[in-house]
């Protein structure tokens, strides 16, 4: 009787201290979960969070803010500019609401504090690679306040674009549901979600969930 293997989800750390990688290494390692993982780089720079990003391919990135030689976030923009398919996942000691908002903004995957506990970073990595959003309530709530005084998060489509299934779907997706479990709720099929999806993103004019999402939470807001 055979065993279907889950692929290891490979990482890519970014950040200026060694020991903050060393400890993320050690958490991975020492994790009881059924993914298992695999560090294929580990970056201090921007300049090298984007090479190794492009040599490596990386499921998940899992970045820093600050780093010696700009922002983070600069990493992510570029590192999702060559490679979309790639997730970041922003894991920092900086709370800053603008930060949180332009990680969303930028295309990250989820922005989390170091001072997560070691599980729910586990699981916030799984989810990431999968394609889920990872905003704790505390983020979700600060993001929501920041677009209630900002501007807006990229894209210069238009939600009145949106046909009402469309507006049904993203609705669910800026409350953090997959596409699975948007088609659940729909009725649909994960392959028409994606279709969806694919035709929300060129009318909002937008790359990823996230900013579609973003939109989604901001015209709410604003409503």
């Amino acid at each position: 009787m055979s065993t279907t293997l889950t692929r290891s989800i490979r990482l890519l750390l970014v950040d200026d201290s060694t020991l903050v990688r060393q400890g993320i290494r050690t958490i991975l390692s020492l994790q009881n979960h059924d993914r298992s993982f695999e560090v294929v780089g580990e970056a201090g720079t921007v300049a090298e969070a984007v090479r190794l990003a492009h040599e490596l391919l990386p499921d998940v990135v899992l970045l820093d803010i600050r780093l010696p030689d700009g922002s983070g976030l600069d990493a992510c923009k570029e590192i999702l500019r060559q490679h979309p398919n790639i997730r970041v996942l922003v894991l920092t000691s900086f709370s800053n609401d603008n930060f949180v908002y332009d990680a969303v903004v930028a295309g990250a995957q989820g922005y989390i504090m170091k001072e997560i506990d070691p599980a729910a970073l586990v699981q916030a990595i799984v989810d990431a690679a999968a394609g889920r959003s990872v905003l704790g309530p505390d983020i979700t709530d600060r993001v929501l306040r920041f677009i209630r005084d900002a501007g807006t998060p990229g894209g210069n489509g238009s939600l009145s674009n949106l046909s009402q299934q469309e507006h049904r779907v993203l609705a669910l997706v800026a409350n953090g549901l997959t596409n699975k479990q948007v088609g659940q709720e729909l009725g649909l099929s994960e392959n028409t979600v994606k279709n969806y999806l694919v035709n929300i993103f060129e009318k909002l004019q937008v790359k990823r969930r996230s900013q579609a999402a973003a939109l989604y939470v901001q015209s709410k807001a604003q409503s």
